[in-house]
């Protein structure tokens, strides 16, 4: 869990589940927290629990079996997550595992995941459960739900143990998302399944005494210190089986669809250490060189290059490879080009020419702005970074810096661009190793109001600019037609609102968007296209949120509804 801090900082729960306890012992507990350092208030308290042990009654702690019994969260099965507040408040009761308890041990069921579904609403239906005001968009209480009541299903026509693989094709063909899900089963029997289209991503680890599974393969390669080859991908549509007696087996649940793997997770949101994961970011960036070298007409003397945030600096090296390639070339063609005409002071000025990179930000507050609260996100951008002094020549220089993604432009408004300024800088470019962010995503990275998309106001500017407010009518007519006959999910309406303009009309607006009255530099902004995308993460296709090519028919339902709220001035989410 420590090794995937990145995929949650709001929340931490831990689940157990122990095998063959007697009659009326507790089997299954569950811990949450979400305290300011949710991992180390959950773990204190079970070292808590230990140390009494150790303190009053060390005689035990020679005995495992005994141990066992004293230590609630000592037993065989375990499930651990991260949190991010993506939607609904930081409050520990959305934190997961979730548990649903029954007096029948094989129908207790413990589970977390790292998904979002877009049927929420149809899955409580169909269970006939009324969730209370926290849980009602709860996609995880809707899941549990659904396999819980095939979990029950299954036990009560079942004499001999259940069929795991069963309960999972009934509840998960119901759901419409992506997910790596897992699940604890009171029987003592667990799973993880990955959803059709491989969108989130799911890894998984067997030897002789342990089977384990995360969402980032280098999580389970740094804490059981294994090669790349020994962590295996779980396919899209496959669960993981586990049985009480620790028997395993790989099973099609759902049969796998277009592999639409989620490209954010490569460019943004899972750890670089991956070594694929750090060759797509390095492609990343390398792939933007041609373009910035273009943009500051080839001038590498007056143009110094730095990255923001920490996430981007990987992106950052592969832009520095390709500019230094590019030098390289220059420096070969222009020695070959003098012939014998040179000597040792015009061959050393030549060969030490460089590519001027500075450490220009600095990020003081350890936390993603990206996924704060709406409400405390604005207060918090401002001071989250700080500058270099000294490293711009005034009036001068081209600053150019790396982004991983703009999303909403928020930090870079209300506070990056402000920042760089201070410098002096002639230019500032700022560059995203990820294309325009249109679209909601409903699949695991919640974002999902359309108003909050920088690349949308920058469309609904252009169209108000020009005098061409029938677009977005014509566009709402659309969908509240589609909502009328209840093909919400048949066509993605929000296309036409971007279809008029190229997108260089909307990086240019997004630059404008972007700078903060007062501003003395000339701000641009440089985009990934999504031809580079997906050479640079060949294995991970899914770039709806930039397409809006949604892999399920959810999606297209969920950007029609965010375009409705957008519309009707709602505020709140698209599903």
């Amino acid at each position: 869990m420590e090794k995937q801090h990145n995929r949650g900082q709001d929340g931490a729960g831990l689940a157990t589940v122990k095998l063959h306890t007697e009659p009326g012992v507790p089997f299954m507990h569950r811990i949450r927290s979400a305290q300011p350092q949710p991992i180390g208030d959950v773990f204190g308290k079970v070292r808590d629990e230990i140390a009494e042990i150790e303190k009053y009654q060390p005689e035990i702690t020679r005995y495992p079996g005994l141990m066992k019994g004293h230590v609630r969260f000592l037993g065989e099965l375990l499930l651990g997550h991260l949190r991010y507040a993506t939607q609904g408040k930081n409050d520990v009761e959305l934190c997961h595992p979730f548990v649903r308890y029954n007096t029948i041990p094989a129908r207790n069921l413990t589970m977390a995941g790292n998904f979002n579904l877009v049927n929420v609403d149809e899955l409580f239906s169909f269970t006939k459960v009324s969730p209370g005001d926290k849980h009602k968009n709860s996609d995880l209480a809707a899941m549990l739900e659904v396999v819980h009541h095939f979990l029950c299903k299954e036990d009560e026509a079942r004499q001999n143990g259940l069929d795991v693989k069963n309960i999972l094709k009934q509840a998960f063909s119901m759901f419409d998302g992506g997910y790596h899900v897992g699940g604890l089963i009171g029987s003592g029997d667990s799973f993880v399944i990955r959803d059709p289209h491989g969108i989130r991503p799911s890894y998984y680890y067997v030897n002789e005494d342990v089977i384990v599974t995360a969402s980032e393969r280098a999580a389970i390669r740094t804490t059981f210190n294994v090669g790349e080859n020994e962590v295996m991908e779980l396919m899209p549509g496959n669960a993981l089986i586990v049985k009480e007696n620790g028997e395993y087996s790989i099973e099609e649940i759902i049969p796998a669809r277009e592999r639409r793997a989620c490209s954010f997770e490569r460019i943004y949101f899972s750890r670089g250490n991956d070594e694929k994961i750090y060759k797509e970011r390095h492609a990343l960036g390398y792939h933007l060189s041609e373009t910035v070298l273009k943009a500051i007409d080839n001038d590498l003397r007056n143009t110094i290059f730095s990255f923001i945030p920490n996430t981007a600096e990987v992106a950052f090296y592969g832009l520095i490879k390709g500019l230094e390639d590019y030098l390289n070339r220059i420096k070969v063609e222009r020695i070959m080009s003098w012939g014998k005409d040179f000597d040792e002071e015009k061959l050393t000025e030549m060969v030490n020419r460089r590519v001027r990179i500075d450490k220009i930000a600095i990020k003081d507050v350890k936390m993603r702005t990206f996924i704060t609260e709406d409400s405390s996100r604005n207060e918090m951008v401002q001071h989250v970074y700080d500058i270099t002094y000294g490293t711009v020549r005034p009036g001068t220089d081209t600053l150019v810096v790396i982004d991983d993604s703009i999303v909403r432009g928020t930090t870079l408004r209300e506070s990056i661009i402000k920042m760089l300024d201070r410098l002096g800088p002639k230019r500032i470019i700022v560059m995203s190793s990820a294309p325009q962010i249109r679209y909601p995503d409903c699949y695991g990275i919640d974002m999902s109001k359309m108003g909050e998309f920088v690349a949308f106001q920058a469309a609904i500017a252009l169209i108000r600019e020009q005098g061409k407010e029938y677009i977005l009518q014509e566009a709402y007519g659309l969908a509240k037609e589609l909502e009328r006959t209840n093909t919400l999910n048949a066509q993605n309406v929000v296309k036409n609102v971007y279809k008029p303009f190229t997108p260089e009309q909307i990086s240019a607006k997004i630059a404008e968007i972007i700078t903060p009255p007062g501003i003395e530099a000339k701000v641009e902004v440089i985009y990934q296209n999504i031809e580079s995308l997906h050479a640079s993460c060949p294995s991970n296709l899914g770039d709806w949120y930039f397409t809006g090519d949604y892999p399920t028919p959810g999606g297209n339902r969920v950007v029609n509804k965010a375009f409705m709220n957008y519309m009707e001035g709602k505020n709140e989410r698209g599903y």
